[in-house]
């Protein structure tokens, strides 16, 4: 690693990107079932080696909303067989470290240069999820009373308990809701998630009105989990492997979308695989000690950017300053009201939302707005990963129907200038063949055509397909084009291949299609040498 040199961009930009993780660290680490303190481990080991090896140097990295939702959802999963959080933490820590585990390996594969195709209605729409999901489950919190896991449950459930709201706990949400909203037109010097955190508690302090706070947090450096893992019960391993795989994939392209607004902002270009080794790394580190994984945190990183910071020691600094306060202001951090956490988190849902998507919904095409919205919809009330699933499906499926349209007008068959010197030919033979030029790529879009205008094709003795402009052929048309060739010799007609490209001959000779169906004797370079071969009989019959 090149010696780095520490600016005073980089302090600041660190020191601004701490503070502002503190409140969202601590809100993510209570939204996730695992207490305030994981969300604080989360954000200091995953932002500290996230910053050492990974490859966007001025990203700053901690527990985000979309990670938060799957590590709650799983957590939640683990102690509905358990009963209790205790007798689950062993699972919990296997399915954290296994995340960054696979996030190692993603980058050793090179996978990082992949996201990239992942279609954008498919990301809109479960990005716009994860937003919704984070603002309905902290509804009940926000109303000062503990939420159900599921989205669903927080739907039908929401009646009853706006019957039993806890007024103070509703008027700190929505004090730290506009205080996030408005501080900022004062001035942007100090983060408004800050102020609002800070001011807020201490109102509920000076008040001393009955509300849910965070409670104890454990102070000092935490202890390692591993010990923990001889209590995974046999059950829990395949939900560790589809949880793990899950935030893995989640963590990949939420960082790598995060360095790609880095790269805009700063005019630099991360390397995607390099920082799936740093993500790894960090969650791997993280999960060890008990704290929630994370990824690249778009809000932070913008932060750290515009104070100043471009390297990686800003990331390092980020994370020590909240590993002072966690040493230091634990005590006080308990105070926090949840209501008050719950507030900054809708702002974070809300920042979530895709509203670019929203905003072209009716202008974009049709399939694309129904895959961005079923996505958004299996995603809140369903299943995260099987949201991403269905909607690459369904943008596979319509890209393969659009390219087999595409295919259908490029790849043409035609008979347009395919006879060339026909004089040339012996009278008895000039109504006896027939010359097909194929344009453009033959596969799956293709086959159903040409097998059409094949079987159409009697009373000749042969064919000449013209194959100069084909420089691709697949598996489907492959298949195809042998089918069609052995229609037409079953009828007796033979078929000779003229200016056959590289590819095509390759797949062509894989599978036997030359020479076992079309001879040696039956491939020429030009239309007038196969002419030749047929006017003067060189060519072997049927």
């Amino acid at each position: 690693m090149k010696q780095l040199k520490f600016t005073k961009g980089d302090f600041f930009g660190g020191l601004t990107a701490g503070i502002v993780a503190l409140p969202l660290a601590l809100a993510f680490g209570v939204q996730s079932g695992l207490g305030a303190e994981a969300g604080l481990y989360g954000a200091i080991f995953l932002g500290f080696f996230a910053a050492i090896f990974g490859g966007t140097p001025s990203q700053i990295s901690g527990p985000t909303g979309p990670m938060t939702v799957i590590s709650a959802a799983t957590i939640a999963s683990f102690i509905a067989v358990t009963g209790d959080l205790e007798s689950s933490i062993g699972a919990i820590v296997a399915c954290f470290i296994l995340a960054g585990l696979i996030q190692i390996l993603m980058g050793v594969v090179k996978i990082g240069s992949l996201i990239k195709y992942i279609p954008y209605p498919v990301i809109s729409g479960f990005m716009s999820g994860i937003g919704v999901i984070i603002i309905l489950l902290q509804i009940f919190p926000a109303l000062g009373q503990t939420s159900p896991q599921k989205t669903y449950e927080v739907v039908t459930s929401i009646g009853p308990a706006i019957g039993n709201v806890n007024l103070w706990a509703l008027l700190y949400s929505a004090i730290t809701i506009a205080i996030i909203y408005l501080f900022p037109r004062i001035t942007k010097a100090v983060p408004s998630t800050l102020v609002a955190l800070i001011a807020v508690t201490g109102l509920s302090l000076l008040l001393g009105y009955d509300v849910p706070i965070i409670g104890d947090i454990p102070q000092g450096f935490p202890p390692l989990q591993l010990d923990n893992f001889t209590t995974i019960p046999s059950e829990f391993y395949v939900l560790i492997l589809e949880a793990g795989v899950t935030l893995a994939a989640l963590g990949a392209i939420d960082s790598l979308l995060t360095s790609v607004v880095a790269d805009n902002v700063t005019k630099t270009r991360h390397n995607s695989n390099k920082e799936l080794i740093g993500q790894g790394i960090g969650n791997t580190i993280t999960g060890m000690f008990g704290g929630i994984p994370g990824a690249g945190a778009t809000m932070r990183t913008l932060v750290n950017i515009r104070s100043g910071g471009r390297n990686r020691l800003s990331g390092v600094l980020h994370a020590l300053v909240l590993l002072i306060i966690l040493l230091g202001a634990g005590k006080y951090a308990a105070l926090i009201p949840k209501s008050v956490l719950a507030g900054i988190l809708i702002t974070v849902g809300i920042g979530i939302l895709d509203y670019k998507g929203f905003r072209h919904i009716r202008k974009v095409p049709t399939t694309d707005a129904v895959i961005m919205i079923i996505v958004l919809l299996v995603t809140v009330f369903l299943d995260l990963l099987i949201a991403v699933g269905i909607g690459m499906v369904m943008a596979s499926i319509l890209f393969m129907k659009k390219m087999s349209d595409i295919s259908e007008q490029q790849s043409k068959v035609s008979d347009a200038g395919a006879f060339g010197d026909v004089e040339s030919l012996p009278s008895h033979l000039k109504n006896q063949v027939m010359a097909k030029t194929v344009e453009g790529p033959l596969f799956f879009g293709f086959a159903s055509g040409f097998q059409k205008r094949v079987s159409e094709l009697s009373e000749i003795k042969f064919v000449i397909l013209r194959m100069e402009k084909v420089p691709f052929v697949d598996q489907t048309g492959l298949y195809a084009l042998e089918e069609s060739i052995l229609s037409l010799e079953q009828k007796g007609i033979n078929v000779l291949f003229v200016g056959l490209q590289e590819q095509p001959e390759h797949m062509f000779r894989k599978i036997s299609l030359i020479p076992d169906l079309i001879s040696e004797d039956h491939l020429f370079a030009t239309f007038e040498l196969a002419i030749s071969g047929i006017a003067g009989q060189t060519i072997k019959e049927i």
